[in-house]
C-alpha cells in the first residue's frame, strides 16, 4: 500500500468514526477545498510571502492540510487513484508546456 493510500485510509477511519461521510458528496466536498483554499490565501492578505510564512507559519500549514484532506475525501468517494491522476495531468502538463517553451 502506498503512503498516499495509507493517509487516505487514515482520513477515511476517522471521518467513519464520526460518522461523517453522510455529510461528504463530492459538491460538498468540492466546495469545501475551494473555501480552505481561501482560508490559505488569507493568510498571505496584505503582505508578501517571507512576511506571511514569518507571521502564519501553523495556519498556513493547518489551511494546506485542510485543503489536501478533503481533496483526499473526494478521491477516496470517487474512487481516483490519486498517483495515477497526479501523473495523468504531470503529463499533460509535460505536453502543453514543453521544457523548450
Amino acid at each position: 500500500m502506498s503512503d498516499v493510500n495509507k493517509i487516505i485510509n487514515s482520513i477515511d477511519d476517522f471521518r467513519d468514526e464520526r460518522n461523517w461521510r453522510q455529510y461528504h458528496n463530492p459538491k460538498d466536498l468540492s466546495a469545501s477545498i475551494s473555501i480552505e483554499a481561501a482560508e490559505l490565501l488569507e493568510s498571505f492578505q496584505w503582505v508578501n510571502s517571507e512576511e506571511a510564512l514569518k507571521k502564519n507559519s501553523t495556519n498556513i500549514e493547518d489551511e494546506i492540510a485542510d485543503v489536501l484532506i478533503y481533496s483526499l475525501m473526494l478521491c477516496s468517494d470517487l474512487d481516483l487513484d490519486v498517483e495515477r491522476i497526479i501523473n495523468d495531468k504531470l503529463n499533460k502538463n509535460a505536453l502543453k508546456y514543453p521544457v523548450e517553451k
